[in-house]
């Protein structure tokens, strides 16, 4: 895939300048890009939006935040290693942020290591028809697909479930998927994966129970026993749709009607505070929500 082909396929999976929620279909006839292309695009995204001069004092938030979250990740991967390391992904808008940033970190990570330990991917079905310009200009990354734990609600979304699959096909995940409720999927997940030893959660200070949780923590007594690891901890609502949108990053078509926070149909709804003008049908996007204290009123 040229340059050109990837700049004409991102127009047409715009909306109003921001790339259309769910889209990750490729142009007619091109093969799925591999994971070292993927994440060099996304390097290459946060280092121009890092070097980007702005008034906008949510953007220069998000670029510390950007700078914080990526030593975070850095750490991780030096403390543990990429194939101890796994990511708690459920197609929420944390969550997504967390795996770009993940995926942004990667090649700095891998050409730090001796080969053969990473190396350009061969793993992937499409690497033997990349493009030659491709292939000559990425440098070292990953060949491993990230590790991740996916457990899902009791009654989940069918735009959450496609969301899921279509972002773990763009995103090369390993995911792993888990119909239980949270422990004993953790159980099951570390029995089948024994050599994780950290997980990466989308957790930030105002989810419950997230208050008084610090980049690295060890998991509680009597729960499986891992590091939880937490980059994205002191971001803010805002901060977080302010990446989402300036990145153009594919997000869940929900997150357009109104959801503000992903849970299961029986206990999710559009947030009121969205309503348009008291009319509980119809939803301003989740982006527009301003205040972190709203952010879990659609969540019962």
């Amino acid at each position: 895939m040229t340059a050109n082909s990837v700049c004409q396929h991102q127009q047409v999976a715009r909306v109003n300048g921001v790339t259309k929620a769910g889209t990750f279909a490729e142009p007619r006839g091109a093969m799925q890009r591999t994971l070292p292309h993927i994440c060099f695009e996304l390097r290459a995204k946060i280092d121009a939006f890092l070097a980007e001069q702005t008034d906008d004092h949510v953007l220069r938030n998000v670029q510390n935040q950007v700078t914080m979250s990526m030593g975070v990740i850095e750490e991780a991967l030096r403390r543990y290693g990429f194939n101890h390391l796994s990511l708690s992904y459920n197609g929420g808008k944390d969550c997504l942020v967390l795996l770009v940033l993940i995926m942004a970190c990667l090649p700095a990570y891998a050409s730090s290591l001796p080969s053969p330990s990473l190396g350009p991917a061969t793993t992937d079905t499409a690497a033997a028809t990349t493009a030659p310009e491709e292939t000559a200009t990425s440098p070292t990354a990953p060949s491993s697909r990230l590790q991740a734990i996916y457990i899902v609600s009791s009654d989940p979304f069918a735009e959450v479930e496609e969301f899921v699959a279509e972002s773990t096909k763009q995103y090369h995940l390993d995911l792993k998927r888990y119909a239980l409720p949270m422990r004993p999927a953790l159980e099951a997940y570390l029995k089948d994966r024994p050599a994780i030893k950290a997980i990466f959660l989308g957790t930030r200070r105002t989810d419950p129970h997230g208050e008084f949780l610090k980049h690295f923590d060890p998991t509680d007594e009597g729960w499986p026993q891992f590091i939880r690891v937490h980059p994205v901890i002191d971001w803010h609502y805002v901060e977080i749709w302010a990446f989402i949108r300036r990145l153009q990053i594919p997000f869940c078509e929900l997150y357009n009607r109104g959801f503000t926070s992903l849970g299961g149909v029986s206990n999710t709804r559009p947030n009121p505070a969205l309503a348009v003008g008291g009319d509980t049908s119809k939803f301003r996007p989740a982006y527009e929500l301003r205040d972190d204290d709203e952010e879990r009123l659609g969540r019962d």
